[in-house]
């Protein structure tokens, strides 16, 4: 059962302007641990958008948007044409992501190892540790109003409540009941959403110790108050509440998930219009989210 799921996983990697010597380094990582390779390449340059397509590998394709459609839609891209070849299974990857040399083998077990003892799960992730050498990203699940690390060892696999898009092995037919990744949200919180989405109908989310994966997060970071803080561009700050804020509204959301959220939100537009990075760029930016996300303005930030 294992080498059947394992033949039949598409890699699905979102590209945008991407950093060529780690992009070649994911590839090399994952050409041989599936069998189909697709490429969804959002670059606004078409020098970059013809180097992306000659080094995707022969046992793959590269779709070229030929603008900036956000995280969701290029995902949902790589899903339709994974569903199109009848691939059973996709494992998503950002650009700046390198899995180990058994990722994929050890999400595949994990998950027809819970599938056979009867859970019903949706995707698997790894963990996964950030190339500029913050500490390994624990697992979160919520309990009472607070997101709690869960320290998962080697030998373990989790329940949680959301994994990052990256390393996820999602199963084809849970995305055709949950449907597939929220286009409206462009950026931030897609995964999230998706993964709360899969909980309210009735799936499971499992992180697996074993499987481990470099990951560049983006970000800088600063202390507060003796606190590792990431630091954003302003505009992902607006994504950041909007979606949020979003999301908050949805009546499948469990409200235990609500009150936590608000909280944190709460805090993120405290500290970064007060404390951190540029403020008043991320003020204006944070208060505009919460105008757009109460009339309802989504999709790609227009200025």
């Amino acid at each position: 059962m294992i080498a059947v799921l394992m033949d039949s996983v598409a890699c699905i990697i979102v590209t945008f302007n991407p950093d060529f010597t780690g992009f070649v380094r994911l590839l090399d990582a994952v050409t041989s641990q599936v069998s189909y390779i697709i490429v969804v390449d959002n670059s606004t340059c078409s020098a970059t958008q013809q180097k992306i397509t000659q080094l995707t590998p022969l046992n793959g394709v590269c779709i070229t948007k030929g603008f900036n459609s956000g995280i969701a839609e290029a995902i949902n891209t790589g899903i339709y044409e994974a569903d199109r070849l009848q691939f059973s299974h996709v494992i998503l990857f950002d650009q700046d992501s390198v899995p180990d040399s058994n990722l994929i083998a050890d999400l595949s077990n994990a998950m027809q190892s819970e599938i056979k003892s009867g859970r019903k799960i949706a995707v698997a992730g790894p963990k996964y540790q950030d190339v500029k050498g913050q500490p390994q990203s624990p697992f979160v699940k919520l309990s009472g109003l607070y997101l709690h690390r869960i320290e998962c060892s080697a030998e373990e696999v989790v329940s949680v409540d959301h994994l990052i898009s990256s390393g996820s092995l999602i199963s084809m037919n849970a995305l055709h009941e949950i449907g597939f990744m929220e286009e409206k949200l462009f950026i931030d919180y897609v995964d999230t959403e998706w993964c709360l989405r899969a909980k309210s109908k009735g799936y499971e989310i499992i992180g697996v110790g074993c499987a481990q994966m470099q990951h560049d997060l983006g970000n800088e970071f600063v202390k507060l108050l003796g606190r590792t803080i990431p630091v954003h561009s302003s505009l992902r700050y607006y994504y950041l509440i909007r979606n949020g804020l979003w999301l908050i509204k949805q009546n499948w959301v469990s409200g235990s998930w609500k009150m936590m959220d608000v909280r944190r939100l709460v805090l993120v537009y405290i500290v970064y219009s007060l404390f951190v990075g540029r403020r008043f760029e991320n003020w204006k930016m944070l208060s505009l989210g919460i105008w757009h996300a109460m009339i309802g303005r989504m999709g790609k930030y227009s200025g």
